[in-house]
């Protein structure tokens, strides 16, 4: 495999998939070049590993649905580390983050988006630690779908809890004096936030995923290993990261001004 190979490149030896894989690079693949968007290099390989995180996902929910539906209805854990452990055990962490940073009230209602985006982006960077396969993440084609899924959603819950007029004043500032000056501020920073998510999320597993790859193609016996650790480390940071300025951007859209 070359350096972007991974396992799924052998699935071109298949011609239906052969020819989907055309089929999807004439339609879809990009064909302008511009600074550092040189060849198109699309490929589909992002699409079957986040359809291998969607299945994961599945399986650990239904271990955990099967765990409440058990004798003890799931009030006591398993002696062992199983799926289903680790399930209840990200659930509880990521709802007390959401709850830390959004207040009880706010955290019920989104749990279920930040612990999407949780899930989602740490199992896509994790396939980046198994030899063999890649990050999505480290691709803006995933990230930028995530990212405006993020932006769309923030304005969406402002306006509902707002009311248009009243959360268009948000982007006036204090003064209706500065308005003029404010106003366009306002929309450049909100705007470059799908962008700073996409690139900082991108740029991160891509570095880590080179550093890994550099020195399991030099030496891949233990050398590569406690840089396979700080990747670890950089996949749930990372995931922690994007989900953390999700909250903040949903809460800043969310909040009551003080008068």
């Amino acid at each position: 495999m070359g350096e972007h190979g991974t396992w799924f490149d052998y699935l071109n030896k298949f011609s239906f998939w052969h020819d989907v894989s055309h089929w999807s690079q004439d339609h879809l693949g990009r064909k302008w070049q511009a600074l550092m968007f040189t060849e198109n290099g699309f490929t589909l390989t992002h699409v079957l590993i986040t359809s291998l995180v969607v299945l994961i996902t599945i399986w650990g929910g239904v271990a955990f649905l099967r765990g409440t539906k058990s004798a003890d209805k799931g009030m006591v854990p398993p002696s062992k580390m199983t799926f289903r452990n680790f399930f209840e055990y990200m659930t509880e962490s990521v709802y007390g983050m959401v709850e830390g940073a959004m207040g009880e009230t706010n955290a019920k209602k989104f749990f279920p988006l930040i612990g999407a985006l949780w899930i989602f982006i740490l199992f896509n960077n994790l396939f980046a630690l198994i030899p063999g396969f890649s990050a999505p993440t480290d691709t803006l084609k995933t990230n930028v779908g995530i990212a405006l899924m993020v932006f769309l959603l923030t304005h969406y819950y402002g306006i509902r809890h707002h009311g248009f007029i009243n959360y268009m004043k948000h982007f006036m500032g204090p003064s209706i004096v500065l308005a003029p000056l404010v106003f366009p501020i306002e929309l450049i920073s909100h705007f470059a936030r799908p962008m700073s998510l996409s690139v900082r999320l991108m740029g991160n597993m891509m570095a880590d995923h080179k550093v890994v790859m550099s020195f399991f193609a030099l030496v891949p016996l233990l050398v590569p290993i406690p840089f396979m650790l700080l990747g670890l480390l950089v996949c749930f940071v990372q995931a922690l990261v994007f989900c953390t300025l999700a909250m903040v951007y949903i809460g800043m859209a969310i909040e009551d001004e003080e008068h």
